[in-house]
Parts: structure tokens; sequence; C-alpha cells
């Protein structure tokens, strides 16, 4: 098919370029380097540099033989997106076009409206682009298992059956949303679920759950073919964040009782779960919800994984309680379903010691691009800031 990735510099969108295109896809990337731009003004350098995209498409074709075209601009602008519908016109869109990080849109008035002019906008652009120049193209919109919230029940597959006075229907299951980031993820679901019903398009729409690693087949290549990790509160995943700090004796930093449980998956999952919802479409006239993770996690057995395996490495690897800065629950009930990509074939990769050992030996590698400084900012979600050692 025909791909077009948006957001493809990103964490996940590079990955997902490489992925792809060695499996037999005609692959094209946009990006306007937002996230390296965020990440240069708030000072949180990613752990090891990663060349630009014109750079990393050339390296790819030069020692895997498949050609990436390249689009940088900005999709809130329809003349540049225009151009690119028109040059290529996709059989599919995967749509990671969005500012990726909830505690950057926590961080202050500019980076909230920042992040909701940016992920609204172009979620609405992509949808008319579609609409507009191939309306039967499979939209996968990469959405965020953190729209459901931690509610005291079950939370299905995108979708909850209701029965009310006697009559019984289907309605998107109830979101709630923790932070401005996934509040915004909630609005693209609506949209797509507006247009769905309006125009018919063709959508699928992954709850993903935190990410966690670097390496996958393709990058194992060339270390210029790395994605971004980000170790710092504002941008690093959990997971990622826990094993830099067991690297440089940072005490892994546990917000309040640790109790938070989500669900989490390798990023190879992430390529594969991409990759299957690509290749087998969802219906015309379908918004189809998956809930994209292999395992759940609370934040302390988190922490007390990277703790077991870093302490036969030979790092201290400490654990600390912190002061939460976020509006969340601590303890909760969590039983999410992920059926939907298991039934579609994916075969997890689980988190083993052996994945922990190779990411932290890496992080070791790396130790000397570790600024400690840069890993908790203390970005409180009530809107108040504070100072301190470490932060920022």
């Amino acid at each position: 098919m025909k791909v077009l990735i948006l957001g493809g510099d990103g964490y996940l969108g590079w990955p997902t370029a490489m992925h792809l295109s060695a499996r037999g896809h005609d692959v094209a990337v946009v990006d306007n380097y937002l996230r390296r731009s965020l990440c240069r003004e708030e000072n949180v350098e990613p752990l090891v540099q990663v060349p630009n995209l014109h750079q990393r498409t050339a390296l790819w074709e030069s020692v895997a033989g498949y050609r990436v075209p390249v689009f940088i601009g900005d999709l809130r602008q329809w003349d540049f997106i225009e151009i690119v519908f028109r040059q290529f016109v996709p059989d599919a869109v995967i749509h990671y076009a969005e500012q990726p990080a909830a505690p950057y849109s926590m961080l202050n008035r500019s980076a909230a409206t920042l992040t909701l002019r940016n992920n609204l906008e172009v979620t609405a652009n992509v949808i008319f682009a579609v609409q507009q120049f191939n309306p039967q193209a499979h939209i996968i919109k990469l959405g965020t298992m953190g729209e459901y919230g931690t509610p005291d029940i079950d939370i299905e597959e995108g979708w909850l059956e209701v029965e009310h006075k006697g009559r019984r229907q289907k309605f998107l299951y109830p979101r709630q949303a923790g932070s401005l980031y996934h509040t915004t993820k909630i609005m693209d679901t609506d949209l797509l679920w507006f247009y769905v019903r309006t125009w018919g398009l063709r959508v699928t729409d992954l709850m993903q759950g935190p990410v966690y690693g670097i390496f996958t087949e393709e990058n194992r290549i060339h270390e210029n073919l790395y994605p971004f990790i980000n170790y710092d509160e504002l941008f690093g995943t959990v997971l990622n964040r826990f094993v830099i700090q067991a690297v440089v004796d940072y005490p892994m930093t546990v917000y309040g009782k640790g109790g938070q449980t989500r669900g989490y998956l390798n990023l190879v999952d992430t390529l594969n779960c991409v990759r299957l919802s690509l290749e087998t479409p969802a219906a015309r006239g379908e918004l189809r919800i998956l809930n994209q993770f292999t395992e759940t996690f609370s934040v302390n057995q988190l922490a007390q994984k990277v703790q077991r395996v870093a302490r036969k490495l030979g790092f201290k690897a400490d654990i600390a309680s912190v002061e939460n800065p976020r509006k969340e629950a601590e303890e909760h009930y969590y039983q999410p379903a992920h059926t939907g990509l298991l039934d579609l074939g994916l075969k997890p990769q689980f988190l083993t010691d052996e994945v922990l050992s190779e990411m932290i030996e890496f992080a070791a590698r790396h130790k000397k691009a570790i600024i400690p400084e840069q890993i908790y900012r203390k970005v409180c979600w009530d809107g108040s800031s504070k100072s301190g050692p470490g932060n920022g």
C-alpha cells in the first residue's frame, strides 16, 4: 500500500516508517520537527543525537535499500497538506502528528494552547484531506489508553453497551482524561467518530499505553537509525526514564504511592500493532477502536523490575517516593480489555529481564551524555510552580 506517516520523525513515527517500508509498503513521511523544537526550548535533549529526516532516510536507503520520501512542513497549514496529498495520494494515513506529552501540555498556558491548536487542527486537516483526495483511504490514528482514565469498572475496547429503562444502545466508552494532552485525544476520537458517521470514513483508533524500548529489527543495522530516547519528565516515558535514572544513580522517581497502573508495550509491539491494523483495515463507515498494550504494571512494579535487573548489572538503582505533581488516583481498579489486536495476530514482546538488561546496557554506554538536571522537572497539574534541586 501507499502509506503516509504523519509525525514520521518521532519516537514511533520513524521506526514505523522503516518497519513498513521493509515489509514492502510504499512509505512517505511528514514532519515539522515540533518535538525537536520543544525539546530544545525546554532544554531536554534526547539521550543520543538523532539525524534529521533527510539524513535518516538517506541512510535507510543506503543500508537497507528502501526509499522513503520526506515532506517537511506544518500540517496545520492547508496549503502544505494539500501539496502532500496531491504528490503522494495514500491508501492509508498513519497519524502520529501531535504534541505527544501529557506533562508538556500541563506546563503552562502557552504549552496548553500549542497542544490544543496543533493536535485538533492537524486531525481536522487530515480528515478533510482524506475526504477530498481519497475517501477510501484508511486513517490509523494513535489514541491513548489515557483517554479512559481509571474508572471503577472494566474498560472495554472502545465501546460500551448501555441498558437504560429497558432499552439498549452502544456508545463510545466514557472518557475522563487526566491531562490536557489526553483531553485532546478524546476530542480527536469525537472528531473521527463524527466524520465516520457523516462521511463514511474508514478509521482505526489505537488506544495505546505507554511505550518503552529502543531497539527494533530495522534499527539494529546502524545506530543513527535509533529513535528519540527522551529521559526527562516532559517527553520521556516512565520505563525509559527509570532505566536512565538507574544508570546515573538518580533514585527512580515514583510519584506518591506508586499504585498508578497502566497498560504498557514494547516499541516492537507498537510497530506490529500498526502494521496489523494497516493490513487488516477497518470497513468503510467504521470507527474501529483497539486497545493497544500487552501487559499492565503499577509504577512500583516497573521501578522494582528495573531495580532488580540493574543491581545484577552493578548499579545502585535506588527508588524514591516523591510528592506527586499530577492530579491522579495513586491506587485504583484497572482492568482493561485488549483482545482486538491479539485476534489480528499480534504476538506480544513481554518485559523480560533480557529486554531490560539490553536497555540498561545501552544507557550505560551513553552515560556521559545524560544530564541529571533534565530528569525531574516537577510539572504540577494544579497550575502551581515549584522549584528545587533537579527541577530544571
